[in-house]
Protein backbone atom coordinates (compact mmCIF):
# COMPACT_ATOMS: atom_id res chain seq x y z
CA UNK A 1 0.00 0.00 0.00
CA UNK A 2 1.29 3.42 -1.16
CA UNK A 3 1.18 6.95 0.83
CA UNK A 4 0.69 7.94 -3.61
CA UNK A 5 -2.77 8.84 -4.67
CA UNK A 6 -3.77 7.14 -7.44
CA UNK A 7 -6.25 8.08 -9.92
CA UNK A 8 -8.57 7.05 -12.72
CA UNK A 9 -10.81 8.33 -15.32
CA UNK A 10 -14.09 7.16 -16.53
CA UNK A 11 -15.00 6.80 -20.18
CA UNK A 12 -18.90 6.07 -20.74
CA UNK A 13 -19.20 4.90 -24.52
CA UNK A 14 -22.70 4.90 -26.77
CA UNK A 15 -25.29 7.25 -28.62
CA UNK A 16 -27.93 5.04 -26.37
CA UNK A 17 -26.78 6.99 -23.14
CA UNK A 18 -26.49 10.36 -25.24
CA UNK A 19 -29.52 10.44 -26.55
CA UNK A 20 -31.72 8.97 -22.77
CA UNK A 21 -32.48 6.08 -24.10
CA UNK A 22 -30.28 4.15 -21.41
CA UNK A 23 -29.23 5.43 -18.14
CA UNK A 24 -25.98 3.93 -17.19
CA UNK A 25 -25.51 2.44 -14.31
CA UNK A 26 -21.97 1.76 -14.42
CA UNK A 27 -20.36 4.87 -12.53
CA UNK A 28 -21.52 4.71 -8.83
CA UNK A 29 -20.74 1.13 -8.77
CA UNK A 30 -17.19 1.69 -9.87
CA UNK A 31 -16.75 4.92 -8.16
CA UNK A 32 -17.07 2.27 -4.73
CA UNK A 33 -15.72 -0.48 -6.10
CA UNK A 34 -11.89 1.92 -6.74
CA UNK A 35 -12.05 3.40 -3.36
CA UNK A 36 -12.08 0.09 -2.08
CA UNK A 37 -8.82 -0.71 -4.40
CA UNK A 38 -7.41 2.66 -3.05
CA UNK A 39 -7.97 4.50 -6.66
CA UNK A 40 -9.72 7.77 -6.72
CA UNK A 41 -12.38 8.54 -9.36
CA UNK A 42 -11.80 12.02 -10.52
CA UNK A 43 -12.93 12.26 -14.25
CA UNK A 44 -15.97 11.13 -16.15
CA UNK A 45 -17.11 11.70 -19.92
CA UNK A 46 -19.47 10.21 -21.82
CA UNK A 47 -18.87 10.19 -25.81
CA UNK A 48 -20.50 8.90 -28.56
CA UNK A 49 -20.32 6.28 -31.21
CA UNK A 50 -17.93 7.73 -32.90
CA UNK A 51 -14.14 6.73 -33.53
CA UNK A 52 -12.28 10.38 -33.55
CA UNK A 53 -14.46 11.00 -30.27
CA UNK A 54 -13.46 7.88 -28.61
CA UNK A 55 -9.46 7.72 -29.59
CA UNK A 56 -9.14 11.75 -28.34
CA UNK A 57 -11.21 10.63 -24.92
CA UNK A 58 -8.71 8.27 -24.52
CA UNK A 59 -5.65 9.51 -25.02
CA UNK A 60 -6.26 12.15 -22.86
CA UNK A 61 -7.76 10.14 -20.18
CA UNK A 62 -5.10 7.68 -20.37
CA UNK A 63 -2.20 10.51 -19.91
CA UNK A 64 -4.06 12.01 -17.00
CA UNK A 65 -4.68 9.05 -15.25
CA UNK A 66 -2.95 5.72 -13.70
CA UNK A 67 -6.00 3.79 -15.10
CA UNK A 68 -8.61 4.42 -17.29
CA UNK A 69 -11.90 2.47 -17.57
CA UNK A 70 -14.13 2.26 -20.67
CA UNK A 71 -17.61 1.09 -20.89
CA UNK A 72 -19.91 -0.21 -23.77
CA UNK A 73 -19.24 -1.11 -27.45
CA UNK A 74 -17.52 -4.17 -27.18
CA UNK A 75 -20.72 -6.60 -28.13
CA UNK A 76 -21.18 -8.59 -31.10
CA UNK A 77 -23.00 -6.02 -33.23
CA UNK A 78 -21.36 -4.00 -36.33
CA UNK A 79 -22.08 -0.52 -34.34
CA UNK A 80 -19.84 -1.77 -31.26
CA UNK A 81 -16.59 -0.07 -32.38
CA UNK A 82 -15.13 0.34 -29.16
CA UNK A 83 -12.01 -1.74 -29.67
CA UNK A 84 -11.16 -0.49 -33.01
CA UNK A 85 -11.36 2.68 -31.96
CA UNK A 86 -9.29 2.52 -29.22
CA UNK A 87 -6.76 0.14 -31.05
CA UNK A 88 -6.41 3.25 -33.44
CA UNK A 89 -5.93 5.59 -30.91
CA UNK A 90 -3.07 3.46 -29.64
CA UNK A 91 -1.17 2.89 -33.08
CA UNK A 92 -1.97 -0.88 -33.02
CA UNK A 93 -4.04 -3.45 -34.86
CA UNK A 94 -6.90 -5.58 -34.17
CA UNK A 95 -6.46 -8.76 -33.89
CA UNK A 96 -8.79 -11.89 -32.78
CA UNK A 97 -6.99 -12.79 -29.56
CA UNK A 98 -6.19 -16.53 -29.62
CA UNK A 99 -7.60 -16.84 -25.87
CA UNK A 100 -10.89 -14.86 -26.01
CA UNK A 101 -11.47 -17.44 -29.76
CA UNK A 102 -10.93 -20.13 -27.01
CA UNK A 103 -13.24 -19.11 -23.96
CA UNK A 104 -15.92 -18.04 -26.40
CA UNK A 105 -15.65 -21.09 -28.77
CA UNK A 106 -15.92 -23.56 -25.25
CA UNK A 107 -18.61 -21.58 -24.61
CA UNK A 108 -20.62 -20.81 -27.71
CA UNK A 109 -19.59 -24.44 -29.37
CA UNK A 110 -21.00 -24.46 -32.68
CA UNK A 111 -23.15 -21.75 -32.64
CA UNK A 112 -19.87 -19.40 -32.58
CA UNK A 113 -20.95 -16.84 -35.15
CA UNK A 114 -19.31 -14.33 -36.94
CA UNK A 115 -21.09 -11.85 -34.86
CA UNK A 116 -19.88 -13.70 -31.65
CA UNK A 117 -16.63 -14.23 -33.04
CA UNK A 118 -16.14 -9.99 -32.18
CA UNK A 119 -16.10 -10.58 -28.83
CA UNK A 120 -12.84 -11.78 -29.54
CA UNK A 121 -11.23 -8.41 -31.29
CA UNK A 122 -8.99 -6.73 -29.03
CA UNK A 123 -6.06 -4.69 -29.25
CA UNK A 124 -2.71 -6.00 -30.47
CA UNK A 125 -0.63 -6.49 -27.25
CA UNK A 126 -3.85 -6.99 -24.63
CA UNK A 127 -4.59 -8.90 -21.96
CA UNK A 128 -7.88 -10.47 -20.94
CA UNK A 129 -10.45 -9.64 -18.11
CA UNK A 130 -12.29 -12.47 -16.75
CA UNK A 131 -16.36 -12.29 -17.42
CA UNK A 132 -18.20 -14.87 -15.17
CA UNK A 133 -21.45 -14.04 -16.45
CA UNK A 134 -21.61 -14.18 -20.32
CA UNK A 135 -17.46 -15.35 -20.94
CA UNK A 136 -16.88 -12.74 -24.15
CA UNK A 137 -13.82 -11.17 -22.09
CA UNK A 138 -12.81 -7.79 -20.78
CA UNK A 139 -9.37 -6.17 -22.68
CA UNK A 140 -6.81 -4.64 -20.71
CA UNK A 141 -4.18 -2.92 -22.68
CA UNK A 142 -1.76 -0.61 -21.05
CA UNK A 143 -3.18 1.10 -17.96
CA UNK A 144 -6.75 0.98 -19.77
CA UNK A 145 -9.73 -1.39 -19.21
CA UNK A 146 -12.38 -1.88 -21.72
CA UNK A 147 -15.24 -2.95 -20.48
CA UNK A 148 -18.73 -4.04 -21.45
CA UNK A 149 -21.49 -1.60 -20.85
CA UNK A 150 -24.15 -4.03 -19.30
CA UNK A 151 -23.55 -3.54 -15.44
CA UNK A 152 -24.54 -7.08 -14.01
CA UNK A 153 -21.13 -8.13 -16.94
CA UNK A 154 -18.82 -5.03 -16.25
CA UNK A 155 -19.55 -6.08 -11.60
CA UNK A 156 -18.63 -9.47 -12.75
CA UNK A 157 -14.74 -8.13 -14.50
CA UNK A 158 -14.59 -5.64 -11.46
CA UNK A 159 -14.73 -8.53 -9.40
CA UNK A 160 -12.01 -10.46 -11.50
CA UNK A 161 -9.74 -7.13 -10.51
CA UNK A 162 -10.02 -7.28 -7.07
CA UNK A 163 -6.93 -6.80 -5.83
CA UNK A 164 -4.84 -6.32 -8.94
CA UNK A 165 -4.54 -3.04 -9.11
CA UNK A 166 -1.90 -0.95 -7.70
CA UNK A 167 -3.28 1.76 -5.34
CA UNK A 168 -3.11 3.55 -2.31
CA UNK A 169 -4.82 3.31 0.89
CA UNK A 170 -8.29 2.65 0.97
CA UNK A 171 -10.89 5.76 0.94
CA UNK A 172 -13.17 5.36 4.15
CA UNK A 173 -16.67 6.83 4.80
CA UNK A 174 -18.84 7.53 7.99
CA UNK A 175 -22.04 9.60 7.78
CA UNK A 176 -23.15 11.55 10.33
CA UNK A 177 -26.80 13.72 9.80
CA UNK A 178 -29.20 15.64 10.73
CA UNK A 179 -32.71 16.95 10.10
CA UNK A 180 -31.48 20.88 8.83
CA UNK A 181 -31.12 22.49 5.65
CA UNK A 182 -27.33 22.45 4.05
CA UNK A 183 -27.32 26.49 4.51
CA UNK A 184 -27.76 25.82 8.51
CA UNK A 185 -24.79 23.78 8.74
CA UNK A 186 -22.30 25.02 6.04
CA UNK A 187 -19.84 27.13 8.18
CA UNK A 188 -19.63 24.40 10.73
CA UNK A 189 -18.89 21.65 7.59
CA UNK A 190 -16.35 24.26 5.93
CA UNK A 191 -14.78 24.79 9.64
CA UNK A 192 -14.75 20.88 10.82
CA UNK A 193 -13.05 20.23 7.22
CA UNK A 194 -10.39 23.19 7.51
CA UNK A 195 -9.47 21.80 11.05
CA UNK A 196 -8.98 18.65 9.74
CA UNK A 197 -6.17 18.38 6.80
CA UNK A 198 -6.78 14.99 4.64
CA UNK A 199 -10.73 14.67 5.30
CA UNK A 200 -13.28 15.83 3.25
CA UNK A 201 -16.88 16.38 4.32
CA UNK A 202 -19.70 15.51 1.83
CA UNK A 203 -23.23 17.45 2.27
CA UNK A 204 -26.09 15.04 0.61
CA UNK A 205 -29.76 16.68 1.00
CA UNK A 206 -32.87 15.11 1.06
CA UNK A 207 -36.52 15.40 1.63
CA UNK A 208 -38.47 13.31 3.37
CA UNK A 209 -42.02 13.30 5.25
CA UNK A 210 -42.30 17.02 5.12
CA UNK A 211 -38.73 18.06 6.48
CA UNK A 212 -35.60 18.98 5.20
CA UNK A 213 -32.80 16.68 6.04
CA UNK A 214 -28.56 16.39 5.44
CA UNK A 215 -26.03 13.46 5.25
CA UNK A 216 -22.99 14.70 5.75
CA UNK A 217 -20.30 11.85 4.49
CA UNK A 218 -16.82 12.10 5.65
CA UNK A 219 -14.10 10.67 4.13
CA UNK A 220 -10.53 10.12 4.68
CA UNK A 221 -8.03 7.11 4.57
CA UNK A 222 -7.20 7.40 8.14
CA UNK A 223 -9.74 5.46 10.16
CA UNK A 224 -8.56 6.94 13.15
CA UNK A 225 -9.34 10.45 11.94
CA UNK A 226 -12.81 9.45 10.30
CA UNK A 227 -13.38 8.54 14.25
CA UNK A 228 -12.15 12.45 15.53
CA UNK A 229 -13.83 14.00 12.53
CA UNK A 230 -17.13 12.40 12.69
CA UNK A 231 -16.88 13.12 16.93
CA UNK A 232 -15.84 16.60 16.19
CA UNK A 233 -18.86 16.76 13.70
CA UNK A 234 -21.11 15.54 16.08
CA UNK A 235 -20.30 18.40 18.40
CA UNK A 236 -20.58 21.38 16.54
CA UNK A 237 -24.00 20.63 15.25
CA UNK A 238 -25.48 20.04 18.63
CA UNK A 239 -23.61 23.28 19.40
CA UNK A 240 -25.95 24.94 16.88
CA UNK A 241 -29.07 23.35 18.38
CA UNK A 242 -29.60 20.38 16.18
CA UNK A 243 -30.11 16.92 16.66
CA UNK A 244 -27.21 15.04 14.68
CA UNK A 245 -27.05 11.38 14.50
CA UNK A 246 -23.98 9.22 13.89
CA UNK A 247 -25.83 7.41 11.07
CA UNK A 248 -27.86 7.76 7.98
CA UNK A 249 -30.92 9.51 8.09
Amino acid sequence: MSDRIFTAALLIIGDEILSGRTQDANLAYLAKWLGVQGIRLKEVRVVSDDMNAIGAAVNALRAAHDYLFTTGGIGPTHDDITVDAIAAALGVPVIVHPDARAILAAHYGDQLTDARLRMARTPQGADLIENPRTKAPGIRVGNVFIMAGVPMITQGMLAALDGKLEGGAPVLSRTVAAWTQESRAAATLAAVEKANPGAQIGSYPFWREGRTGANFVIRSVDPAQLEVVAGALLSALTDLGLDPVDGEL
